[in-house]
């Protein structure tokens, strides 16, 4: 007796040996085309219960086709396939997988692009190895290693007792944990490998990394510095484990290299400890990004850069909760941004003035024969009225009057503009709305030349092979601008770059010519 899918033929001997009880086993799921369903699929459930009587696998997963990035079937005669082991070669065996994994649904069909791989190969795999190397650069200074705790990290600085963006990663860690665990139980492969790729990218590298570099800078091993080492460690440690199933090159590499332990492969899954999940904490820190994120793109829109400070944020605040959860995370938010004060007004009036209009692809779905009617009330809206909205749609629903009857509005169905004021820059996010004052006086502006002072000077040691801990002498070129930001911030400059002297010469010798505003400015530093 044959059965017979593609190249897989069965014989009487071979379904014997099915039958035996080392083939009793179940498949917890199969991977296969989803041309075969009626092939392959059907046909190991037909052996299967004939052999054994029961099914074979309990899940499928059935793979969509690949195409060219255009969305075309990959063809020799259209000249758009692509050879797997160029892009092997190219860019790795876990960017292309992971890209493959993650770019859509196993079951979807997939437009393969080349850029992609490459994105992810840089984005995602570059921001990890980065991140890994900043801690193991400062880890070897300051000869920290996760088993001076004891095998159990029973000496490690409580997790209750670490300042407030430790506890908040270490929570959006544990969360990360339970949501990724519940995708790999329900084979969403897709959404766990974004779910780690978005953690690594946003949260550890471009918040938590960022935010606190300054701690793993010089200084004694206090109980801050250690807790940052092992917050770090714990997240890298994690996020090995976690993507190991999706990229199990590069995440034993760097389980290998971060714990010295045995393979990352024999290593059970974490388990996620839900009493350090702080949801609220997470809640104040997404705010602090957001309201990050619309200042610094009211930067961008006047071409001011970050390291130029400025004076002031306006906070419209509807209630009092949305006040205390910024107030919290303030220092955060002014540091991000470089922005001196961060200032909670309630009365908008005369200063912010808002439009409002209705989201008519969510509307018209709604109330499509009442789209004019609530156009038409709400362009009359007053200002009192559109903070009104804005209240009511905070937790609830707003009751719109109209001649036909009164209907209900939530915030999604509408949109709500603020127009910028003199000298001030507006961007809202929701109901969360910020302003920018965006005039540099003659101090802003002399702050801002020591900021980048320090940047080329940093850049500087990075590009003659200084070590981090070697002290410096700088000697700069004699410049009005520079001169009077010396005046105010030769010891802000001096403590950022390690500097053990600064002074300023007409032409310094063996400098170098660093990019400064519309041409050049001669630096030259040497050890000291």
């Amino acid at each position: 007796v044959w059965f017979d899918s593609g190249s897989m033929p069965f014989s009487q001997e071979g379904l014997e040996k099915l039958g035996s009880p080392a083939f009793g086993q179940v498949a917890d799921f199969i991977a296969e085309g989803v041309d075969q369903t009626r092939g392959w699929f059907f046909t190991l459930h037909a052996i299967a219960t004939m052999v054994n009587d029961r099914v074979c696998f309990r899940n499928v997963l059935s793979n969509g086709l690949i195409l060219d990035k255009n969305g075309n079937k990959m063809s020799k005669r259209l000249g758009n396939t692509v050879d797997p082991f160029t892009m092997l070669d190219k860019y790795g065996a876990d960017p292309l997988r992971w890209y493959m994994m993650t770019n859509a649904q196993p079951w979807d069909n997939l437009r393969f692009d080349e850029g992609g791989v490459d994105e992810i190969r840089r984005k995602f795999f570059g921001t990890l190895y980065n991140t890994y190397s900043f801690f193991a650069l400062y880890a070897n200074v300051d000869d920290f290693t996760a088993a001076q705790s004891g095998p159990d990290h029973s000496a490690w600085v409580p997790v209750e007792e670490r300042p407030e963006i430790d506890r908040w990663i270490i929570s959006l860690l544990n969360s990360l944990t339970v949501k990724v665990l519940v995708a790999y139980d329900d084979y969403d492969i897709t959404t766990a490998g974004r779910l780690i790729q978005d953690f690594v990218c946003d949260q550890l590298s471009n918040w938590y990394v960022r935010l606190n570099r300054k701690r793993f800078w010089g200084g004694e091993m206090d109980s801050q510095k250690a807790a940052a080492y092992q917050t770090l460690f714990a997240c890298l440690k994690t996020v090995a484990l976690l993507g190991a199933p999706l990229a199990p090159v590069s995440m034993e590499r760097l389980f290998l290299d971060l714990t010295g332990e045995d393979s990352v492969h024999l290593q059970p899954m974490p388990v996620a400890d839900e009493t350090l999940i702080d949801i609220a904490l997470e809640e104040r820190m997404d705010l602090a990004q957001r309201c990050t994120s619309l200042v610094l793109a009211l930067r961008r829109k006047v071409n001011i850069k970050v390291r130029q400070p400025l004076s002031k944020i306006l906070i419209p605040v509807l209630d009092h909760s949305l006040a205390d959860k910024l107030e919290q995370v303030r220092p955060i938010i002014l540091s991000e941004v470089n922005v001196k004060d961060m200032e909670f007004i309630h009365d908008t009036g005369g200063l912010v003035h808002k439009g409002i209009k209705p989201n008519f692809k969510i509307l018209g779905k709604k109330y499509g024969p009442l789209m004019k009617e609530i156009n038409a009330v709400l362009n009359g809206f007053s200002q009192q009225e559109i903070n009104e909205f804005e209240k009511a749609t905070l937790e609830g629903t707003y009751s719109l009057s109209l001649a036909s009857g009164p209907v209900s509005l939530e915030r999604d169905d509408v949109t709500i503009t603020s127009q910028d004021m003199p000298g001030w820059l507006i961007a809202a996010d929701g109901p969360l709305t910020v302003a920018l004052d965006v005039t540099i006086t003659e101090d802003l502006r002399r702050e801002g030349i020591a900021r980048e002072l320090v940047n080329r000077i940093q850049n500087l040691r990075k590009d003659t092979g200084l070590e981090v801990t070697d002290k410096i002498r700088i000697v700069l070129e004699d410049r009005n601008d520079v001169a009077v930001a010396l005046q105010d911030f030769s010891k802000y400059i001096a403590q950022q770059v390690l500097a053990t002297e600064i002074t300023m010469a007409a032409a310094p010798s063996s400098a170098h010519d660093v990019e400064w505003e519309e041409g050049t400015l001669k630096i030259r530093i040497e050890k000291s």
